[in-house]
């Protein structure tokens, strides 16, 4: 099973596992803003829905379900494609990759090495030993594993890994192997030099052989390593929650603004190509007024729960368990859960809120772009795992629109596997978004009355679906993996082949410091998010 696959962000510093064993766990542009307001007197005419619909690309099966019935008479069906002017194949939302040669190599630094942080070095190229034999030993196993034949063949991106830092040794070496790994994707056949481990992150940010820093810790580092990097003129990934505490945003926000640097939040969801598609339903208002906003996260397995290993060399004379906690909200005595499951206690992470809902209402405020809201409630408790955690395992949460007259609801529990996925609710029809996209006419719809009484379209059936050249969840089989999966936080397309989210993300930083440009997940929706998480 490939370990590209993680619960939440298992970020650095604490995770549960060794990149040589980690563990099978497990979501653009500015997003258009739905039109709003009452729908006209008398409705919109069937030609002028069909001529809307008809402008919105499609790939795959995208178009009224109904087309496909068995029971619709063969002219009806092409009367109606006629009249959609669609056809039954389309081209996809994003052609293949541009592929480039970039003259200048990035020099990277990598602060945090646990499960998300080899993740994200190894999307850039480096890639520990062990991963690349149990890649092979996986496909002979399964013929449909194709993570490494993906992983090869991903762009040369002219990287080298020259900087480490972890608290944790084991991490470290681990991540020195990885920078020198001679197997890399795109034909890349340097021969690097060993990364430089740091015991500090501020050495590393200083370090003049350091271009740019990518952040994987805990949530309780984010903030003060990102400021560090930016004052230091270094360019930053940082992975989410982008905060552990609402005072921390702020200070943070000033320094990469004020640095001029380029910066990423670790949203790979940003990549989706179905969420792409959602921008452009709701730019052609074909749901109506929208209202209600549903957003869910229900896993059911340990992993999805927080409970990552403990490693067996994790120890206070491998582990630098002072530093690890200097910026914590309360200093514990050493403890191996607290630093291995780190994200059980608010003292380093941000729970339910700052690990799930993070990554829903980015995908939310990426196709709706609703910014942070007026009003927030929330209640939850630790009802399942009763482990000495202080974050809840049931969570939710109510979100104020009132200049949009919209409402978003989160809910969430992690003991439970029922996918619900988000769910965008309008006047004359819902949109369910995820890697497949559906929008469902409502039965009391103004907009499409005429089509549902003339049996054109059906309550109870999608009339619009959207398949972003999906094949299936390859090698995935635990709730979490499916979960993780599911949201677009492993892999989407382009040009019709499957291409992981982390490199797709990371290589848009990459050329926005190359070449110019923003970041899709940039300083701003990174506030958004902290803000609204908090």
């Amino acid at each position: 099973m490939s370990d590209e696959i993680r619960n939440g962000d298992d970020e650095v510093l604490d995770d549960a596992t060794t990149p040589e064993e980690e563990p099978r766990t497990d979501a653009g542009d500015e997003p258009v803003e739905e039109a709003t307001g009452p729908a006209p007197a008398g409705g919109i005419g069937r030609r002028d829905v069909i001529k809307a619909l008809a402008t919105v690309p499609v790939f795959g099966a995208l178009g009224y379900s109904a087309l496909r019935r068995k029971g619709l008479a063969k002219d009806e069906r092409e009367r109606l494609l006629a009249e959609l002017g669609i056809e039954d194949e389309g081209a996809a939302v994003f052609s293949e990759l541009e592929r480039r040669t970039h003259p200048d190599t990035i020099r990277i630094g990598i602060v945090g090495y646990g499960g998300e942080g080899s993740s994200l070095v190894r999307s850039l190229g480096f890639a520990h030993p062990d991963w690349i034999q149990a890649r092979r030993e996986a496909k002979l196993e399964n013929p449909r594993d194709t993570w490494l034949d993906e992983w090869l063949d991903q762009e040369n991106l002219n990287l080298e890994l020259t900087a480490v830092c972890d608290v944790f040794d084991v991490r470290a070496e681990a991540a020195i192997a990885a920078s020198t790994q001679p197997i890399r994707p795109g034909g890349d056949t340097r021969q690097l030099k060993p990364a430089k481990r740091y015991r500090h992150f501020e050495e590393l940010c200083n370090a003049p052989d350091v271009d740019a820093v990518i952040i994987a810790t805990p949530d309780h580092w984010h903030s003060r390593i990102t400021v560090a990097a930016a004052q230091a003129g270094k360019h930053v990934y940082c992975e989410k929650c982008m905060t552990r505490t609402e005072e921390e945003v702020w200070p943070m926000a000033d320094a990469v603004k004020s640095a001029g640097i380029v910066f990423q939040l670790g949203h790979q969801n940003r990549q989706m190509e179905s969420h792409e598609k959602a921008r452009e339903v709701i730019e052609k208002g074909i749901l109506g007024p929208i209202t209600l906003v549903e957003t869910t996260t229900n896993r059911n397995d340990p992993w999805g729960a927080w409970v990552w290993d403990i490693h067996e060399d994790g120890n206070p004379r491998t582990i630098d368990w002072e530093l690890f906690q200097e910026a914590a909200g309360n200093k514990v005595p050493f403890s191996l859960e607290r630093f291995f499951r780190w994200r059980c206690w608010y003292d380093y992470g941000t729970g339910l809120a700052g690990d799930l809902l993070s990554h829903e209402y980015d995908a939310i405020n990426q196709v709706l772009n609703l910014g942070i809201p007026h009003s927030a409630t929330a209640s939850g408790g630790i009802y399942f795992f009763k482990d000495g955690r202080d974050v809840p395992d049931v969570w939710q949460a109510v979100f104020e629109y009132p200049d949009r007259d919209m409402t978003l609801v989160y809910s969430s529990t992690l003991a439970n596997g029922r996918d619900r996925g988000i769910v965008m609710m309008g006047h004359d029809a819902s949109m369910e978004v995820g890697t497949r996209l559906k929008v469902t006419a409502d039965g009391s719809s103004t907009r499409y009355k005429d089509m549902l009484e003339e049996g054109m379209v059906k309550r109870d059936r999608p009339m619009l679906t959207y398949q972003s050249g999906f094949k299936g969840v390859d090698a995935v089989t635990t709730p979490t993996q499916e979960y993780f999966a599911s949201r677009g936080l492993l892999f989407t397309y382009r040009g019709g082949r499957r291409v992981s989210t982390y490199y797709l993300h990371l290589r848009e930083w990459l050329n926005a410091i190359r070449y110019g440009g923003e970041t899709s997940c940039n300083i701003d929706r990174g506030i958004e998010e902290a803000i609204t998480c908090h």
